[in-house]
């Protein structure tokens, strides 16, 4: 039994906390913020709830996984509702497609576009759940920690050609412009450009075929909230507002973590969800191994940041679906440029979120919550954000009332904004990164920030910045692939001290 720490409380945190606490080690959970979530945070204002980050919740499986450890169900902490369809998309040009899980229903509409596509798309669901079975089944929980990890998987991830990019992999079986978007567009979903990431991303379709796609009744802040439940009722403690401003090392070990007020909670392991860049050239800053991963990580490419605009309405719209992505009219252009780091252009695609539809308890009676997300560039693009931001939100306010909200700002409640400045300050993310690394084939697998430091031996990663990668399935995942590595370097029953 050992003692163990977690820094952050997103649901990377939160599922490694509930792994080692189910295995009998005692954990403290520490949350710098005044609520659990990480980028999963809810906000409330006027009435109106608004979850800040994911939204997306698919493989339920790898939730309920969490609470079966210790003989629980996931369904007597939280509801999960079913939504349908996954995504509406909307293209400038008029044409929309409700991405749904029925297959016949899929046929008809891709028969509307392109007779032809029909049968590609067919052979890209196979291929799809190809990469899916060796990409997210076998490999996804599995962590990387030497060339030989990698050499092993290598041939058959050849085989899947996981050199290609997402978008050109798609493109191979479907000839549709439109449908070429529709099924690529989820790598921008996990911080990656779907002409630049490697084609094993497109396993989140076979993912999302599976298991479809569910939103919690109360908004993912009640799926947070879940987690932190059964944590404590596992014996876990989790402490707010609780910044961590350095973790602790002696000779080659973790020895504890010391508190922004001073205080020091020693310890026997150390699991950090905090942004990879932060833990090692802050949290570390005093050893060097910090400083010197730190640069590495630091020369790394980062994925693209958010623009986020919450928003209530004292009205409801019964005609949208629970996620709608509204295309641009230059989307590689577009796409490139984001992820290229260039400056700010006049076009842009968005991600709206209207959780009223399936569940109308998050706003007033006879109201709506929405929020709508636009992937902007990264703080390497230096945007004085102060000044853009209320400039970028009345664009996007304009779109969305001239093609999804008719009367938006007249019926506009109330408004806030989440910028790249955000990201950084508030989650302490490298550059204003919404995910972190950018999920490129070489930062994947053994190329990402490993689940166990290479020379801190009793130091842990989990969330976007280490394998698998972000997204909610990934950061779980995480927590599964490091919960092993624990397991097998603190074995339950045996005295920490033969580990020192």
């Amino acid at each position: 039994m050992a003692r163990a720490i977690v820094i952050g409380s997103g649901f990377g945190g939160l599922a490694a906390a509930i792994r080692l606490q189910s295995a009998g080690h005692v954990v403290t959970l520490l949350e710098q913020r005044d609520r659990p979530g990480g980028r999963a945070y809810v906000y409330e204002q006027d009435g109106y709830t608004f979850d800040a980050g994911p939204t997306v919740i698919t493989d339920p499986s790898s939730l309920e996984e969490l609470f079966t450890l210790s003989g629980r169900r996931l369904s007597d902490y939280v509801d999960l509702l079913p939504v349908e369809p996954f995504y509406r998309l909307l293209w400038e040009d008029g044409v929309s497609f409700d991405y749904v899980n029925d297959q016949a229903e899929l046929d008809r509409q891709i028969q509307a576009l392109r007779p032809e596509d029909v049968a590609g798309y067919r052979e890209f669901l196979r291929y799809s759940k190809a990469v899916f079975e060796e990409g997210y089944i076998k490999l996804g929980h599995v962590a990387f920690l030497s060339p030989w990890d990698m050499a092993r998987a290598g041939p058959n991830l050849a085989k899947l050609q996981a050199w290609r990019s997402v978008y050109s992999m798609v493109s191979r079986f479907v000839k549709d412009p439109h449908l070429r978007q529709a099924l690529s567009f989820h790598t921008l979903l996990v911080g990656g450009s779907p002409f630049a990431s490697s084609s094993i991303y497109t396993l989140i379709h076979a993912l999302e075929r599976k298991w479809g796609v569910w939103f919690p009744r109360g908004g993912t802040g009640q799926l947070v909230r879940a987690l932190v439940r059964l944590f404590e009722d596992l014996g876990g403690v989790i402490r707010m507002g609780a910044a961590v401003a350095e973790i602790l090392v002696s000779g080659a070990r973790v020895a504890g973590v010391r508190m922004a007020g001073g205080e020091v909670l020693p310890a026997d392991l150390v699991v950090s969800n905090a942004d990879v860049v932060h833990t090692y050239d802050r949290l570390l800053g005093g050893h060097p191994r910090g400083p010197a991963m730190a640069r590495r990580l630091k020369g790394r490419r980062h994925s693209m940041s958010l623009f986020v605009l919450y928003f209530g309405l004292n009205r409801r719209h019964e005609h949208l679906k629970h996620h709608t992505i509204l295309f641009g009219p230059q989307y590689r252009e577009l796409v490139s440029a984001i992820c290229g780091g260039k400056p700010l252009r006049d076009d842009f695609s968005l991600y709206l979120h209207a959780p009223s539809v399936t569940d109308d308890s998050l706003a007033p009676p006879g109201c709506s919550t929405y929020y709508a997300l636009s992937p902007v560039p990264n703080l390497r693009q230096d945007i004085d954000w102060a000044v853009e931001g209320p400039r970028y939100a009345e664009r996007i306010l304009g779109a969305l009332e001239a093609r999804v909200l008719p009367g938006l700002r007249a019926d506009l409640a109330t408004m806030r904004i989440f910028t790249p400045h955000d990201f950084r300050d508030e989650l302490n993310a490298h550059l204003g990164s919404a995910f972190s690394l950018e999920p490129i084939l070489t930062q994947s697998a053994y190329f990402r920030v490993h689940n166990r430091d290479r020379a801190i031996r009793n130091l842990y990663f989990v969330g976007a910045g280490t394998h698998p990668g972000a997204g909610v399935p990934g950061v779980v995942g995480s927590a599964k692939a490091t919960a092993r590595l624990i397991a097998q370097d603190f074995p339950v029953g045996a005295p920490v001290a033969a580990h020192a």
